[in-house]
C-alpha cells in the first residue's frame, strides 16, 4: 500500500490503464491505478478484441484511430483489415451512407462489391450479398495481452498498480473536493480521482453523491471448432455483418464471433456485486440462437462446428450508447471514464488520452461533448428506467435504426399538462429526453406513439410528408400552435446570479428586467457549449432556457462555472411551467383575441417578456420565435395550462389555426437560418464561424468564459463558416439527414450538419460548414448513398431575410 498519490485511477480494465498510462506520459505523477481484483478481471477479460475505425462520430473515429496507432506502438495489434457486410438492400444503403459520413470526417474509405467482398472473404456465403465496407487498417488483439503492456508501460513511468485492493469509500472536503480514497488496506490521501470501474462505476459514484447513468447489458460470444476442409486462416479480415447481428474473427482455424440480441437482458439493475470479477454469467442458448442462425447463412459450413464454448458476461450500456466522460458538476476533482457502451478496446486509447487532458488542461484536443458524464437528467436516477434505455440502446446496436426512428423504451415517462390534448387533436408522438412531445398530427386519426415507423417506408419520402407540408404552411401563412413544455428550464437566483450569467454567457445579460436574451456558453477556446435564451424576470433571478435533451449538460456547465464565493442557486425548473408557443401572420390578433392587455409593438417587442391574464390565468409572455415568423411562448404553470390551450384553440379558429409539430419546426427554422444545438453548433464549433457573431459584442464589458479566444480570432480572421445549401433541383425530395459529404472540386470540402425540406421555398435544404472562398453559387455536390447530388451555396436566410415578419 501507499499513502498518497497525486491521481487514483479506479478500475484496472483497459481504460484504467489507458487513463493511467496517459496521465503518467502528461507528466502528471504520483499515480495510482487500483482494481479490487487482477487487472483485466472485469467486461475487459471477456472482449473479443476487434476494432475498426468505422464510426460515425467524428469523435470516436479518431478515438479508435489513435487507440490503434497507440496498440501498434505497444506491438499488440494484428492488422488483417475489416469487411462490414450488407446482407440487405436497406443496409447497403446504410453502408453507402455509411461511407459519405466517414468521408466527411476524414476516414478515406470505400465500398466494395459482392465479387470484392468475395475475394475479401471466401469463406463467406455469396447469398444476400449486395456489398461491403473494408478498411485495410483495421484488425484485432488480445484484450489479455494489450491490457497487461498497456500496464507495463505505465509502470515504467513511474505508476503504482495495486491490485485486489477494493475502494469502500471516496473522502470529499468542505468543498466537495476530493480528499482521499479509503480502500479495504487503507486510506490513500490524492486530489484527482479516476472513476473507470465498468459495470461497478454507478456504485462508485454514488460515493460521492454523483450518478452514472448505466446498466449491465448480457452480452453473448462463441468460440467454433474448425471444419474441416473449411479452417479459417488466422490472416483473414475481422468481420461484420449488422443485418445477420453478428461480428467475429477467425481463432486456431475455428471462428470466435458474437452479436447483438435483440432481447439482451440487463442484469443487476441496483448495483454489481462486489465479489463478482471475472467470471462469466450463465448463458442463453435459445437467445443466442437467432444469431447462429445468422452466422450459419453468412458461413454455411458452420452448422457442423462444433461448440467449444459460449459466453456471456454483462457489459455497461448507457442510455444513448455513448461513453460517460469528464468531470462531475459539483465535485472537485472526480473524474468519469465509465458506460463505454461496447466501446472498449476501440476507444480506450483515446478515452485515456481525453481524460488525461481534461485533468491537466482542463480542455480536451477533441470535441467530447456528446460524451460528457453529466449529461442525462434526473429521471435517469431511476435505475429501472436507465436499464430500459441501455436495453434498447443495446438492440440497435446492429439492428439497422433509421434516422426518424423513435426510442421506445420506459414510454410514456413524462408528459405535459396538455398531452390528453394533443392526444385528442391526433398527434405522433416522438420522445425528447422522456417527454412526449408530438412530432406531427394526423387530423382524425388516431393518436399514436412514434418507434419504428420509418421502417415501413425506408429511405423514401415519407408518407406524412404532406402534413408536415400542411402544418408549416399554417405557420406562413395563418397561425400554429404547439406544445413547448419540454424546453429545458434552470432557474438562477441570487446576489450573483447575473455576474454568474454575464461570465458564463457571451452575450450582454445584464439587461432591464423583462429582457429576453440569445446567446451561447463557450468554452476557453470559444466553442459554443450551450445555445440558450435568459429571461430576467427579477434584478436576482432569471430563467435559462434550452433544449429538451441538452439542460442537463447545461445546469452542469453552469454549476461548474460558479466561483468560489459566488451566492447563486440553480434548479432544474423544466416540470414547473407548460409552454405554448404560437407563430406566424395572425400571431398577434389571436394574443390580442384572449387578453385585454396592449400586445403591440411597443407594449411587448421582440426579445421581451410580459405578464398577461389569459382564460384567469397568470402567463409569462415572451416575444420570441425558431420559425422566423411573428410569435410567442407562453410559460403557463401546469394546473392553468388546458384552459389557457383551449382559449386559444377557440380564439385561433376563425383565424386558421392549426397544431404543429417539431418536423415542421425543423423544416422552418433552416429556411430562416437558425441553428441547433448538437448538429449545427457544437463546441468544434464559434459563434463567428457559426454565423452567431451578433450574440458576442466584444465591446461590452467584463470578461466571459472564451473571450480572449473570440478576440484572437477575429484578429486573425477565419477559414470556414457555416453555409446555407440547396440541394437537388426543383421540389424534388432527397432522403437528407446529416453528416454526408460535400465535394467540391474531386475532394471532401465538408459535411453535412443538419438537414430538412424547405416547403416554403420547395427545395432540400442543408448547412455545412465550407471554407470562406465558397461563397453564394459556389457549385458542390453531396454524396448521398452512392451518388452525387448537385448542391449550391445560396443565401443564409431565405425567408423574410429583412426580419420584416418577425419584428413585426
Amino acid at each position: 500500500m501507499i499513502e498518497r498519490a497525486r491521481a487514483v485511477v479506479i478500475g484496472g480494465g483497459i481504460t484504467g490503464c489507458s487513463v493511467a498510462y496517459h496521465l503518467a506520459k502528461a507528466g502528471f505523477g504520483e499515480i495510482a491505478l487500483l482494481d479490487k481484483g487482477q487487472l483485466t478481471s472485469g467486461s475487459t477479460c471477456h472482449a473479443a478484441g476487434l476494432v475498426t475505425q468505422f464510426n460515425p462520430s467524428p469523435t470516436m473515429m479518431r478515438f479508435r484511430r489513435y487507440s490503434i496507432e497507440l496498440y501498434r506502438e505497444l506491438g499488440v495489434f494484428e492488422t488483417v483489415g475489416s469487411v462490414r457486410i450488407a446482407s440487405t438492400p436497406e443496409s447497403l444503403a446504410e453502408l453507402q451512407r455509411g461511407v459519405s459520413r466517414a468521408r466527411a470526417i476524414g476516414l478515406d474509405v470505400e465500398l466494395t462489391s459482392p465479387a470484392e467482398t468475395l475475394e475479401l472473404l471466401p469463406a463467406i456465403s455469396p447469398n444476400q450479398l449486395y456489398g461491403s465496407v473494408y478498411l485495410a487498417g483495421d484488425g484485432f488483439l488480445d484484450p489479455h495481452t494489450a491490457t497487461w503492456a498497456l500496464a507495463t508501460a505505465s509502470r515504467e513511468l513511474g505508476v503504482t498498480i495495486l491490485t485486489d485492493t477494493r475502494v469502500s469509500a471516496i473522502e470529499l472536503g468542505p468543498s466537495r473536493e476530493v480528499r482521499a480514497v479509503v480502500t479495504e488496506h487503507g486510506r490513500i490521501e490524492c486530489e484527482v480521482v479516476v472513476n473507470a470501474a465498468g459495470i461497478w462505476a454507478p456504485q462508485l459514484s454514488a460515493m460521492v453523491g454523483a450518478f452514472t447513468p448505466s446498466a449491465p447489458v448480457d452480452h453473448q460470444h462463441i468460440a467454433l471448432a474448425p471444419v474441416p476442409g473449411h479452417e479459417l486462416s488466422r490472416e483473414m479480415p475481422c468481420f461484420r455483418d449488422p443485418d445477420n447481428l453478428v461480428y467475429g474473427k477467425s481463432e486456431a482455424g475455428g471462428i470466435l464471433f458474437g452479436g447483438y440480441e435483440h432481447d439482451a437482458p440487463p442484469r443487476w439493475i441496483d448495483g454489481v456485486p462486489w465479489e463478482h470479477s471475472g467470471q462469466t454469467v450463465p448463458a442463453d442458448e435459445e437467445r443466442f440462437a437467432p444469431l447462429m442462425e445468422g452466422a450459419i447463412r453468412r458461413f454455411p459450413f458452420l452448422e457442423n462446428a462444433g461448440v467449444v464454448k459460449l459466453v456471456a458476461h454483462p457489459d455497461a450500456m448507457t442510455p444513448d450508447g455513448n461513453p460517460l466522460l469528464g468531470p462531475m458538476p459539483g465535485l472537485r476533482g472526480f473524474y468519469l471514464a465509465a458506460g463505454l457502451s461496447l466501446n472498449g478496446f476501440g476507444g480506450a486509447g483515446g478515452i485515456g488520452k481525453a481524460i488525461a487532458e481534461w485533468i491537466t488542461t482542463g480542455e480536451t484536443e477533441l470535441d467530447v461533448q456528446a460524451y460528457r458524464a453529466w449529461r442525462f437528467g434526473e429521471i435517469y436516477r431511476e435505475a429501472g428506467y436507465t436499464a430500459a434505455a441501455a436495453q434498447e440502446a443495446y438492440r440497435y446496436y446492429y439492428r439497422l435504426r433509421y434516422p426518424l426512428d423513435t426510442d421506445t423504451a420506459g414510454r410514456p415517462r413524462r408528459v405535459s399538462a396538455l398531452y390528453a390534448r394533443l392526444q385528442e387533436a391526433g398527434a405522433v408522438f416522438g420522445c425528447k429526453n422522456g417527454w412526449e412531445r408530438a412530432d406531427y398530427f394526423q387530423p382524425g386519426a388516431p393518436w399514436r406513439r412514434a418507434g419504428e415507423d420509418q421502417r415501413a417506408f425506408g429511405w423514401r419520402k415519407p408518407p406524412y410528408f404532406d402534413q408536415i407540408a400542411a402544418e408549416c404552411a399554417a405557420i406562413r401563412e395563418r397561425v400554429g400552435i404547439i406544445d413547448m413544455s419540454s424546453f429545458g428550464k434552470i432557474e438562477v437566483t441570487g446576489p450573483d446570479a447575473v455576474t454568474l450569467l454575464e461570465r458564463a454567457c457571451a452575450n450582454r445579460i445584464d439587461r432591464p428586467v423583462g429582457s429576453v436574451v440569445y446567446g451561447q456558453f463557450l468554452d476557453d477556446r470559444g466553442g459554443i457549449v450551450a445555445d440558450v435564451t435568459i429571461t430576467r424576470l427579477a434584478e436576482d433571478r432569471f430563467r435559462v432556457v434550452t433544449g429538451a435533451g441538452t439542460v442537463a449538460s447545461d445546469l452542469g456547465w453552469l454549476r461548474q462555472s460558479i466561483g468560489a464565493d459566488e451566492r447563486v442557486e440553480l434548479r432544474d425548473a423544466s416540470d414547473e411551467r407548460c409552454v405554448i408557443g404560437f407563430w406566424g401572420p395572425q400571431a398577434r390578433a389571436l394574443l390580442h383575441a384572449v387578453t385585454g392587455a396592449d400586445v403591440g409593438n411597443d407594449a411587448l417587442p421582440f426579445y421581451q417578456a410580459l405578464e398577461l391574464a389569459i382564460a384567469g390565468a397568470r402567463v409569462l409572455a415572451q416575444r420570441l420565435t425558431y420559425v422566423g415568423e411573428l410569435g410567442y411562448e407562453l410559460y403557463v404553470m401546469p394546473e392553468d395550462a388546458v384552459q389557457v390551450w383551449d382559449r386559444l384553440l377557440a380564439a385561433g379558429t376563425p383565424l386558421g389555426i392549426a397544431h404543429v409539430g417539431y418536423r415542421a419546426i425543423d423544416s422552418l427554422r433552416i429556411e430562416k437560418g437558425y441553428r441547433y444545438m448538437g448538429a449545427d453548433i457544437s463546441a468544434g464549433d464559434r459563434p463567428d464561424q457559426a454565423g452567431l457573431a451578433f450574440c458576442v459584442p466584444l465591446e461590452r464589458k467584463g470578461a466571459f468564459r472564451g473571450r480572449a479566444a473570440i478576440e484572437q480570432s477575429r484578429a486573425s480572421g477565419g477559414e470556414r463558416r457555416i453555409r446555407t445549401l440547396m440541394v437537388g433541383v426543383d421540389a424534388e425530395y432527397l432522403p437528407l439527414y446529416g453528416g454526408e459529404a460535400v465535394w467540391s472540386g474531386g475532394k471532401v470540402v465538408g459535411r453535412v450538419r443538419s438537414a430538412a425540406y424547405g416547403f416554403t421555398v420547395a427545395r432540400n435544404l442543408a448547412y455545412a460548414y465550407l471554407p470562406l472562398e465558397l461563397d453564394t453559387q459556389a457549385q458542390l455536390k453531396i454524396e448521398l448513398f452512392g451518388s452525387r447530388v448537385p448542391a449550391v451555396v445560396t443565401a443564409d436566410v431565405l425567408v423574410d431575410p429583412e426580419h420584416v415578419r418577425v419584428r413585426g
